[in-house]
């Protein structure tokens, strides 16, 4: 099996030292570099193209949401290997995880994580797929079901990206309506389950799993599964 290349990005540094530790500890992990600041950070992220960057939030120079949107504006158009990002944080407020969507961030995990779930959520992120903090995921569903006031213009800036009209979304689910089955599976992506468990849970198998997955993005017009979950919080699909 091929190492998952990783970079981190972390100023803390008894927080860097340890997921360092950590992770060289584990033969899946191929640790490329790491680094304390987002300047440094950028460069390895340019010079090395790992699989995934771990970059924290709250970087010295520049924070690691502004980090993120410069790495992956320099990564479109581009036939190098994409590098995915997990944003790793402490910061649980709306403003700071809706800003980390928006700004293209693949997965996120909050810094109580144990190391088993992050290794899990980094697995999940090289494979494609979104990886979603349970405790972020309520975050995200808070903010989607507070009602916008009639006088307030739409926002359509830093959070464009997941702020779509519902009468939108409401087509969607109209035109391409999702089976009982569906709606579970994407309950559990909401709740940052990875494939695995979400067949654990209801007892069927990752194949059949990955196949509902499809389904569910194609029914959404979702890139991928944190798009899918963030229409599906927003439009009410799941609570």
């Amino acid at each position: 099996m091929n190492k998952i290349r990783v970079a981190l990005i972390e100023d803390h540094e008894l927080t860097r030292v340890g997921l360092r530790t950590a992770l060289q500890q584990r033969s899946e992990i191929d640790l490329v570099g790491e680094a304390a600041n987002a300047t440094e950070g950028m460069n390895i992220l340019e010079q090395y193209r790992p699989d995934i960057g771990i970059v924290d939030i709250g970087l010295p120079d520049m924070d690691g949401i502004e980090l993120t949107r410069k790495f992956k504006e320099s990564q479109q158009n581009t036939e190098e290997r994409v590098t995915r990002i997990l944003i790793l944080t402490l910061q649980d407020n709306e403003d700071a995880v809706l800003a980390a969507f928006a700004a293209g961030a693949d997965s996120y995990c909050m810094k109580n994580i144990s190391f088993d779930r992050l290794l899990e959520a980094l697995k999940t992120t090289q494979e494609g797929n979104a990886w979603i903090d349970p405790a972020i995921a309520k975050i995200v569903l808070s903010q989607a079901k507070k009602p916008v006031p009639e006088s307030e213009p739409p926002v359509t800036n830093k959070t464009v990206k997941i702020n779509a009209a519902e009468p939108e979304y409401s087509q969607l689910i109209e035109a391409y309506p999702l089976t009982e089955r569906e709606l579970e599976v994407l309950q559990l992506i909401v709740e940052g389950c990875s494939n695995a468990e979400i067949a654990e849970k209801l007892f069927i198998t990752v194949g059949t799993v990955k196949t509902h997955v499809r389904n569910i993005l194609n029914k959404l017009c979702a890139d991928d599964r944190t798009q899918a979950a963030v229409r599906a919080l927003r439009s009410g699909l799941v609570g």
